[in-house]
């Protein structure tokens, strides 16, 4: 199978999974990148491009299904959004950036396999708390190239702020916000895309259309999630220890 071709059905396995619980799939993206020897230069850039189109297709699923609740929402948005822009205009050496990469990974898989019980007591969000994890959260995620999705989800679950499929709905939106403004930030650093980032787009349009409405609709993914999962493991050890 010629290697492009691979890339591309790995784009949209990738939508799939991630899409299917809120996730825009920016860290998966980057597995797949890194895993097949893509420019470190260009990881950023093309990842959050499909994020933000991932992201924004599960969003509209969850919100459709009534999960979205803009109260646990705008509290991260106002400092997440201009600390993503101003995360987004740092470029890192790049052997700093795959070591920070791996890491973030290892949180992803963590964050995948994380089984959550979805009738809990909530608590509700302060503003302040919100600010600033979002504000954390935001400049990490520009810096890294991804929506910051796979920090702020098990937050709020941790911290029951929210339930699963709320999580989902609010991390989606999340990562949306910040996707763009991730992309605003490195545009304006002159970065370019992998050529090929548009064919990447359809991919993920099409498995981010699917694992939203899966995910959405109370289907289980938990094996494809664990498939994952070992996908994401091997990337992050690939890329700290190579």
């Amino acid at each position: 199978m010629p290697l492009d071709l691979l890339i591309i059905i790995c784009i949209a396995i990738v939508a799939f999974f991630y899409s299917s619980i809120g996730h825009g799939g920016a860290s998966g993206y980057l597995a797949i990148m890194a895993l097949f020897g893509l420019n470190v230069q260009l990881l950023r850039s093309s990842a959050l491009i499909l994020n933000l189109f991932v992201s924004g297709i599960a969003f509209y699923q969850y919100y459709r299904k009534g999960f979205f609740k803009w109260d646990l929402f705008y509290p991260f948005a106002l400092s997440s959004i201009p600390a993503s822009f101003l995360g987004g205009l740092i470029t890192l050496n790049p052997e700093i950036y795959k070591r920070i990469l791996g890491v973030c990974l290892f949180i992803a898989v963590l964050r995948i396999i994380f089984v959550n019980k979805d009738k809990i007591n909530l608590k509700r969000l302060s503003i302040l708390s919100g600010i600033l994890i979002g504000a954390s959260l935001g400049f990490v995620s520009g810096i890294i190239g991804i929506g910051g999705g796979i920090f702020l989800s098990p937050i709020l679950l941790l911290m029951h702020w929210a339930n699963m499929k709320e999580t989902a709905a609010v991390s989606a939106l999340f990562i949306f916000v910040n996707s763009a403004a991730g992309i605003a930030g490195i545009w304006i650093t002159g970065t370019l895309f992998i050529t090929q980032i548009w064919i990447w787009v359809v991919a993920a349009v099409l498995g981010g259309l699917l694992g939203s409405y899966t995910g959405s609709s109370k289907a289980s993914v938990k094996t494809l999630r664990y498939v994952l999962s070992s996908v994401l493991l091997f990337a992050g050890i690939k890329l700290i220890l190579f």
